[in-house]
Formats: C-alpha cells, structure tokens, sequence
C-alpha cells in the first residue's frame, strides 16, 4: 500500500501549483492529478455544485487506488472537504486553507492583502480563519474574477492578464499592504508577475508547500511513505485533453500523457 500514489485534484490547473511542491518535497510518491477543467471555476459555483464535484473525484481517485488525498483547491475544501472526511474516515485527506496566520505573523505594517475568489473570501471557514489568526492585523480582501480563467489558459505573459491583475494588487498596495495572500492555488503562477507589480520588500504567501508537508506527516504517521522511485505523473481532465496537454509543458514543465475523466 506505501508504493500506491497520491491523488490531487483541483478545479482546473491550479493544483499543479502543489503537485509541484509535493514533488520537490516526496519526490519517491507517485501522483495521480485530476484537473476538473470542464467545470471550472468552482469559486462562482454553488457549495452544492462544488460538493457534488469533489465525491464525484474523490471516488475516481479511489478508484484509480490512491492511498491518500489532496484537495488542492481552496473553494472546495471549504465546500467539500468536511464531507470527504466524513464519507472516507480512513482515508489521509489534506485541504487547502489561505495562510492567514503566517501573514499575520509576517505583516509588519499590520495590514495583509489576500487575492482570492469570491468562493472562498465569502466562506464561513475564511472568516473562522480571521477571527483566529488575525485579531491583530487588518486584513483587506480582494476578491479577483476572471484571473482563474486567464492562467487556465496557459499564457501567463497575456497583457490581458497583467491589467486585470494590477486592478486587483493596485489597491491593496495602496492601502498599505506589506504581505500579500495568494488563496488560490492557480495564482502561485502569478508570482513572476506580481514581483513586476509590488515593491520587493512585500512578501508573497501560498500554502502549497505547507500542504505538502501536511501530506508528508500523515503519510509517516500511517506508515505510507513510498520508498519510490516514483511512476510517470497520471493526468486526467473534464475538459478536452488537447487543452491540458498544451498546457502542462508551461506550469508543469513536462508533456505526460493526459487522459479524459468523463465524469
């Protein structure tokens, strides 16, 4: 069971984000990715929606026999996770979550930024999240429409992209924000372009490394670390595999076989 892979999935390509820390920090475990292109982006969907989504994924993955499971999407571990957990209690999952609380401890203006989407900014869990961490700090949100679907593209050099994302930074820059909050796992790809935006001395937070680590330690408490070496990385997509492909030498920096999930 060590040797069976790690399944991840995400609304579209933004989870690669974190596949890629799961690689850097496991680079033994085989992965399994599922990009739910076809229904993308969850962040202007119903929870309902969302939920159906994830129990839809989650079993193909168990399916597919991977022996845990991350939920590499902020909106759908608000909507969906607790139900994840619920419906498979043997079952290693890890969510996603905006890093307040290391923005918080970061800021030394005490004023953070977070860019996200409307899913997760207006989710009862973000708001648990800043009466626990941020008591102490203001916290100005952003959310940011249509920034998913232009990464879903694959050109992150589009000047389309850049305006949009400057609407979105200008403000909080404005406002004093010294940490930035990437609570999206599509816009770690931003931050080449953000670094063109914001004043070096403004940090730039994601949690894709500390979901990794998160992965490594329930792995080690179950005794399922793979000793490796690790299978090809398997691709599915909702959407049309064509896309996929095109996209994964960009934000994955390789061309592995993608498949379709007709689900």
């Amino acid at each position: 069971m060590s040797e069976a892979p790690v399944g991840v999935f995400d609304s579209g390509v933004g989870g690669l984000s974190v596949l890629g820390e799961i690689r850097r920090l496991l680079p033994n475990e085989s992965l399994l990715y599922v990009a739910d292109c076809g229904h993308i982006p969850y962040g202007e969907k119903s929870p309902e929606f969302i939920r159906q989504r994830c129990a839809i994924i989650a079993d193909f993955l168990r399916r597919e026999g991977a022996k845990a499971l991350v939920v590499a999407c902020n909106t759908a571990t608000v909507a969906g996770v607790a139900d994840l957990r619920r419906d498979y209690p043997d079952w290693p999952i890890v969510g996603m979550e905006p890093a307040v609380k290391p923005a918080a401890a970061a800021t030394r203006s005490g004023i953070v930024g977070v860019l996200a989407t409307t899913g997760t900014l207006q989710s009862a869990k973000f708001a648990a999240l800043l009466d626990r961490f941020a008591s102490d700090v203001r916290v100005i949100t952003q959310p940011c429409p249509g920034l998913v679907e232009l990464i879903e593209a694959g050109d992150l050099h589009n000047p389309a992209l850049h305006q949009l994302l400057l609407g979105y930074v200008t403000p909080l820059l404005a406002a004093g924000c010294d940490t930035l909050i990437l609570g999206c796992t599509h816009y770690p790809f931003l931050k080449p372009l953000l670094r063109q935006m914001v004043p070096e001395s403004v940090i730039l937070i994601d949690t894709g490394a500390a979901v990794a680590r998160q992965l490594q330690r329930l792995l080690a408490e179950r005794a399922l670390s793979a000793d490796g070496p690790a299978s090809e990385t398997q691709f599915w997509t909702s959407a049309d595999p064509i896309h996929l492909r095109k996209i994964l030498p960009v934000l994955w920096n390789s061309s592995d076989i993608v498949r379709s999930f007709g689900l």
